[in-house]
């Protein structure tokens, strides 16, 4: 009797649902994910580029006023010397973790499920990362001289003190930064390959060089192929202790101080679960809509976003937990001044901001308990905004109400943001949508090899015949679907 996989038996009650819907097979894979790139730019594209460019001048335009008159035009004050600035680099620099999860600690699991999500989270990672990276440069007051914290031969010897987790975090980020750029263009290569020889083949001389500069000469061979697995896997498993390292060296930034309420050591894990929790909101705000304007609901389907919603539902917990201990240790301590630092921001001049943060981190996401919230595209998009609002009060709440009011009442001040920014940071998401248009337009959105790769045609026994497909264990290459 021949062997047939699992995929093959309808009447499979423990059969997995597929990952790819419909009749769909390599060739239609390739045209889907194709045409979105080599189809006619839709008018609704042009509206959101505009308002996104629109967004990233004004950020321009604020850098610009910030540098010529000085961070006096921010609210920063003493005591709250650390403001939005601050508070944005962390929630940016969380958003970025989602990409860097799903593509490499899910690959390394061998999790099937986040093919068709991998692509577009590792763009948005690279993103959010520049966009973090705008606040710790512009922050420091002198950014006409911001040349003297790179580790430069200086006389000066201003860049001795490696005690500074200021200083960790440059390492961190641009490590991270780094890593998270190569992983995402290796797996872009073969995709870009298939794209020129498309455009090749349409006669778009222009975009075939374009796609084949930067495909650099992949043609689909064995040794190709096995390259490329191996340096994928190398930099996956570069790139899973960065996710855990990375937001935990942010969170150092506060948690080495001696400062109540950041002086703790439940930063770093609550840090890291935070900053899974907000990428992978930020993942559904961005893919639910691509989804539906792209077409895309048969390689994106409800059983992906029924799986992010759960990791979404498991880190939101973990996060409320955290707020949770925060407080008994406070208590558990017997220290006044952590004591009242937590009572303060729960009941204090911020307490609306704390329990903004509350609702939307802790309360909101405990509505994916329920299977038909979690397979609702609509829902999931609120919850994950509110999710998204909810990390940005976090990092809020946790920079500003711990400054705000210092050991001495007579030292006690109150921050109130700026109009300056207040349209720095949406000038930030300026920078992060333009960009994330301009991939979701020219590059492909969703990984075409590897969701070949799951599809039940990549398997040699598919059909009781094993001609055509690639051998086990093997990615299709772009190759086949031309065929």
């Amino acid at each position: 009797m021949t062997a047939i996989s699992v995929v093959d038996e309808p009447e499979n009650p423990l059969r997995r649902a597929p990952l790819v819907e419909g009749n769909n097979n390599f060739a239609s894979v390739t045209d889907v994910i194709a045409r979105v790139a080599e189809s006619r730019t839709p008018k609704g594209w042009y509206l959101m580029f505009g308002v996104a460019i629109a967004l990233l001048l004004n950020l321009g335009a604020m850098i610009g006023y910030l540098v010529w008159n000085g961070i006096g035009v921010w609210g920063n004050n003493i005591p709250v010397g650390w403001g939005w600035p601050i508070v944005n680099f962390v929630f940016w620099i969380g958003i970025g973790h989602a990409g860097t999860l799903i593509s490499a600690i899910l690959f390394l699991f061998r999790q099937k499920w986040r093919t068709s999500i991998n692509r577009a989270s590792e763009a948005m990672t690279i993103f959010a990362v520049m966009a973090a990276g705008i606040f710790p440069a512009i922050h420091v007051g002198r950014v006409w001289v911001i040349y003297w914290v790179f580790p430069l031969p200086n006389q000066m010897a201003l860049w001795p003190n490696f005690k500074s987790p200021l200083l960790w975090d440059v390492f961190a980020v641009s490590t991270y930064f780094t890593i998270s750029a190569l992983f995402w263009y290796v797996g872009l290569v073969p995709d870009l390959a298939t794209f020129r020889d498309r455009a090749m083949k349409a006669g778009r001389t222009v975009a075939a060089k374009a796609y084949g500069l930067f495909a650099m000469g992949w043609h689909g061979s064995n040794r190709h192929w096995i390259h490329y697995e191996k340096a994928y896997l190398i930099l996956a498993a570069l790139s899973t202790p960065l996710v855990l390292s990375v937001h935990s060296i942010v969170s150092f930034d506060f948690a080495v101080s001696l400062l109540p309420g950041w002086h703790t050591t439940i930063f770093p894990p609550y840090f890291v679960a935070g900053a899974i929790f907000s990428g992978f909101g930020m993942v559904i705000t961005l893919m639910v809509p691509a989804r539906k304007w792209l077409g895309l609901h048969e390689l994106i389907t409800l059983n992906h976003l029924d799986n992010i919603a759960k990791i979404l539902l498991l880190t939101g917990t973990m996060v409320g937990y955290a707020y949770a201990m925060e407080f008994f240790i406070a208590w558990y301590s017997g220290v006044d001044y952590e004591q009242f630092c937590f009572i303060n921001r729960a009941t204090g001049p911020y307490w609306w901001a704390y329990w903004i943060m509350v609702t939307c981190n802790v309360v909101s996401p405990q509505f994916f308990w329920f299977r038909a919230i979690r397979r609702n595209p609509t829902a999931l998009f609120i919850i994950s905004i509110f999710v998204n609002i909810g990390m940005w009060f976090e990092r809020f709440v946790i920079t500003v109400t711990s400054l705000n009011r210092d050991f001495l009442p007579s030292s006690w001040g109150y921050f109130s943001p700026t109009l300056i920014d207040i349209l720095t940071y949406a000038g930030s998401f300026g920078l992060f949508f333009t960009f994330f248009l301009l991939f979701c337009r020219f590059l492909p959105i969703l990984a075409i090899s590897e969701v070949k790769g799951v599809m039940p045609e990549a398997d040699p026994h598919h059909g009781h015949h094993g001609h055509g497909h690639p051998p086990a264990g093997h990615h299709p290459t772009p190759a086949h679907a031309h065929h």
